[in-house]
């Protein structure tokens, strides 16, 4: 009996040991809790403070007038529908100005863009006329007639001026002389190396009448001139979808049409480059 006593105590005592163990459990949930606490505080410590921000600006604005007006409403209406109609009307208006700005911020990227790629077009613009200008004022004098042609750059685009007596056309007549080939020639392999302005053949004379049977008069002269300038481009590879002729008579002079000297240079035809991106002329 004293040996099963013995035993018994032992075996309880052994059973009370196990449990005075079990704080051990209650421990690790405790620190295991306190890790994830402080894992949240850490992810929470990490937002971005500028769309918390944002956010308490857009709540803020939500619910700044709507409330009031939709409780009064309500106590005194009984949330009537016009009511409620003035309470989305005002959270509307609250919310929108918040975002409002990327279209306008996405809009001047893309102007200052399309700006930057305009001034880049009209600089490389004006580079190719300074080019040409150059190439067709050194052909014309070392060829003998630099008094004849001339390049210039203007406004409307890149001017190549070309006097017509002894060069291009007898008087009074539209029809080429041999003498102009080399020069219209070199004029057509020119403006063709960049096949994308579009060319303007003009055609002027002086002040002079002429009565002929073919031409009765310096309309009919000018623009039989250009038009046969045109016809000359264009067999010489000149894309036609570039070209116009057109005739101005003596409406559009240069000089002055009471000296010899004066109406020579206002019988000229001038093929024109016309600008396409900008508007800047020569001094």
């Amino acid at each position: 009996m004293a040996r099963g006593r013995r035993r018994g105590r032992g075996g309880h005592g052994g059973e009370g040991g196990e449990s005075n163990e079990r704080w051990l459990l209650t421990y690790a949930d405790m620190i295991t809790l306190l890790m994830a606490l402080f894992m949240v505080l850490f992810s929470i410590s990490s937002v971005n403070i500028s769309k918390v921000q944002v956010l308490q600006k857009s709540l803020r604005a939500a619910f700044s007038g709507g409330i009031e007006t939709g409780g009064k409403a309500i106590e005194h209406t009984g949330a009537t529908a016009s009511a409620t109609k003035a309470s989305a009307q005002v959270n509307l208006q609250s919310v929108v100005p918040v975002a409002a700005n990327a279209p306008s911020a996405t809009h001047s990227v893309s102007s200052a863009t399309a700006s930057a790629a305009q001034s880049a077009a009209a600089s490389q613009e004006a580079s190719e006329f300074a080019r040409l200008k150059a190439e067709i004022n050194a052909y014309a004098k070392s060829h003998g007639f630099g008094e004849k042609v001339q390049a210039t750059i203007e406004s409307r685009g890149l001017v190549i001026r070309v006097l017509t007596d002894d060069l291009l056309f007898a008087s009074g007549q539209a029809t080429l002389d041999p003498k102009a080939d080399g020069l219209l020639t070199e004029i057509a392999q020119l403006i063709n190396l960049d096949q994308v302005h579009p060319i303007d053949v003009e055609g002027n004379t002086d002040d002079v009448p002429i009565r002929s049977s073919v031409y009765p008069s310096n309309w009919q002269l000018s623009t039989a001139r250009a038009s046969t300038v045109v016809q000359y481009l264009i067999s010489a590879g000149v894309s036609a979808h570039r070209l116009t002729a057109v005739g101005y008579a003596d409406q559009r002079p240069i000089d002055s049409n009471s000296t010899a000297a004066g109406r020579a240079r206002n019988r000229r035809v001038e093929v024109v480059l016309r600008r396409i991106y900008g508007t800047e002329s020569e001094p």
